[in-house]
């Protein structure tokens, strides 16, 4: 049974069609991807079925019993709260169950007969819903889930109105995630995350999260990586593909590739029909020829097939820039550090040193903060370092895409700008009205679209006129800060066809980006920024760095066990060694453990003596089926799986710790 359905939906702003009768269907637990250019109405669907704008028509029917969570744009939070309060909001039911729970015991000290067995019902109807809530392991879920998303434990006492746009965007997705709806209805939710941030979400909605998900998302690898239907908005129309994006792909190029034979076919036989027409109407065969117009006019009505979008790869030869020297950047000894937030000193980078050569691809990434834009801006003499020297190379010429366009005037139609761009930029090339045209076209601007005025386009559009205008500007060194921000997966995909080896650009590259399919599409240097001043270059492309990576993780817990093993050796050995010794020395005197507080209470304050008892049992259960998976040397091979179950481990350690002093405090 769907937990979440809509039926014949259509939506429409004006006199512009949005939805067209779309239905779809969520079953449990199911992962889909919503794909399709911007504006093409994944938005607006996601808004509707969370109940967030009202459809025109159609219904939208969510099981009984269910939940939806949407996450919001623009989250609103309680002026007061903190980074951490606002996450810990998710569990606001889980609070009000403590604390009935916490009444009906203060009830139960006073009842007898019947009203002592409906509060025993009680309690035992709430212990259930507060462990479906999440019972007592709420704290380490709220800081595991800020922490993934790329929350240091020093900002979780930050109040709110402090952070910053893309902090507030991050806080709203880690409640929704903490709130664990029926069915997360997720509208980019990586928009604010680094690639570390990507990676834990992506592995959180694969393996953690049971619910269902509908997800609009540009970032492919994402989509590869949890989704396992993908629904394309296309024409008004919803287009049902399985598997996930890389599936998606391969079947939409094979469905246009046969929906463009039949297109063509049909097109044909309608001409050679004409064709009779004409030649019969006038004639001894006019009755046939008046007959086969009719039938041609009906069919064309009635049956005539669409034609399929164009997706084709890049059609556009960019202009060849002119040759830079050898050496197109050299970084010495570069270093730049500034004050964060509470007055202590941050550093960027320290000591770099860095060669960039003709016709390198170099990606530059890590996480949010640790100063990649910052090192750009140095490496082009646009901010002063603290030290060090950078060198440009002879015959350099840059274009710099930069995170905020501003510099354009709003009244200009796109073909008119990248005329004007390129005119600027290459005097004595100018470029004619068609070729902008068709370099418009090659960034998918098309028809009307290539007249309309800068200001009233969208952010996405507006990026791909800068990027095509940038990339036609004969430079050759291309600057890239976040080109994809606001691109659409087609756009995304057409840039990577653009700067590809075989899509005609010649120059160099320096490309800031969390877009791990452009930076595996497109680069062959990466330049990693740590966030605590270190930097490392690895010769290859995402992949390659993620490869590296992931091999020197396995075997720094291969040896973090094997330097466990050895101490628990050693201790075996010195145990065996006191307990030889045992008779010849007198008996140590035993000190009994001080009592806890009394006056502390902890989270099992509530559970009486024997419920204490039950529960220790089943914890040191539970740690020593722990140890019994760290002993085996294939969890070691898994770092994922190695931390997990050290996480758990030490999270079901500290619950021990405290019932053992709860059930010292009960027996004295």
């Amino acid at each position: 049974m769907p937990v979440l359905a809509a039926t014949n939906i259509t939506h429409a702003y004006g006199e512009d069609p949005i939805l067209a009768g779309v239905s779809l269907s969520i079953e449990p637990g199911e992962k889909i991807g919503l794909v399709g250019r911007n504006g093409a109405g994944k938005s607006t669907l996601l808004k509707i079925l969370g109940g967030r704008i009202k459809q025109d028509s159609g219904n939208v029917a969510l099981q009984q019993g269910c939940r939806t969570g949407y996450l919001e744009q623009d989250p609103t939070f309680d002026a007061g709260e903190t980074l951490r309060g606002a996450a810990e909001a998710a569990f606001a039911e889980l609070h009000r169950l403590h604390a009935e729970l916490d009444r009906v015991y203060h009830e139960m000290a006073d009842a007898a007969g019947e009203a002592l067995e409906r509060l025993l019902k009680r309690q035992a109807e709430l212990e259930r819903l507060m462990e479906a809530a999440g019972g007592y392991v709420v704290d380490h879920r709220i800081d595991e889930t800020l922490h993934g998303l790329g929350f240091t434990d020093a900002q979780f006492t930050l109040a709110v109105p402090k952070l910053s746009g893309g902090q507030k965007a991050r806080v709203a997705l880690a409640r929704l995630l903490l709130e664990s709806p029926d069915v997360l209805l997720l509208d980019e939710p990586t928009n604010h995350l680094d690639i570390d941030g990507r990676l834990w979400l992506e592995a959180f909605l694969a393996k953690e999260y049971q619910g269902a998900v509908v997800m609009i998302s540009h970032d492919r690898y994402l989509l590869d990586g949890v989704v396992d239907r993908i629904l394309e908005v296309e024409q008004s129309r919803l287009i049902d593909y399985p598997g996930n994006y890389s599936t998606f792909r391969a079947l939409r190029a094979e469905r246009r590739e046969a929906m463009a034979r039949a297109y063509d076919k049909q097109q044909t036989q309608f001409k050679k029909e004409e064709a009779f027409i004409r030649r019969y109407k006038a004639g001894q065969r006019a009755k046939q020829a008046r007959g086969r117009q009719w039938k041609l006019e009906r069919a064309k009505e009635s049956s005539t097939l669409e034609r399929p979008s164009e997706t084709g790869t890049f059609a556009f030869n960019l202009p060849k820039p002119e040759r830079s020297g050898d050496i197109v950047v050299s970084v010495r000894g570069l270093s730049k550090t500034y004050l964060a937030d509470d007055g202590t000193p941050k550093v960027l980078f320290n000591t770099l040193d860095l060669s960039i050569q003709r016709g390198e691809r170099w990606g530059i990434i890590g996480p949010n903060g640790a100063g990649k834009t910052t090192l750009v801006r140095c490496m082009l003499k646009e901010l002063h370092a603290d030290a060090g020297t950078v060198q440009i190379g002879s015959r350099v010429s840059i274009g710099y895409f930069r995170q905020i366009q501003d510099d354009f005037n709003p009244d200009k139609a796109v073909y008119r700008h990248l005329q004007d761009v390129i005119a600027k930029e290459n005097p004595g090339k100018p470029m004619t009205e068609q070729e902008a045209r068709d370099l418009a076209g090659a960034f998918l601007f098309s028809g009307k679209e290539q007249d309309k005025e800068l200001g009233l386009l969208s952010g996405g559009e507006r990026a791909r006129v800068f990027l095509a205008a940038l990339l036609a500007s004969s430079k050759n060194l291309i600057v890239l800060d976040e080109p994809t921000n606001h691109l659409d997966i087609p756009s995304a995909e057409r840039l990577e066809d653009a700067l590809s080896a075989d899509g005609g650009y010649e120059g160099t590259m320096i490309l800031i980006s969390h877009d791990r399919a452009l930076i595996d599409a497109t680069c062959d240097h990466v330049l990693v920024l740590d966030g605590q001043g270190g930097a490392r270059v690895v010769l290859g492309n995402y992949s390659d760095w993620a490869e590296v990576e992931e091999r020197e993780r396995r075997d720094h817990a291969i040896a973090e066990a094997e330097r466990t093993r050895l101490a628990a050796e050693q201790a075996r050995k010195r145990d065996q060694s006191a307990r030889k010794d045992v008779g010849a020395k007198p008996a140590a005197k035993v000190v009994a453990p001080p009592l806890p507080d009394n006056s502390q209470k902890s989270k099992f304050s509530w559970m009486r003596l024997e419920q204490l008892e039950a529960k220790m049992a089943e914890l040191s259960a539970q740690l020593q089926r722990f140890d019994a998976e760290l002993a085996d040397p294939e969890v070691y091979r898994d770092t994922t799986r190695l931390h997990e179950i050290s996480a758990q481990r030490e999270a079901c350690k500290a619950d021990l710790e405290i019932i053992e002093g709860e059930w010292l405090r009960k027996s004295v």
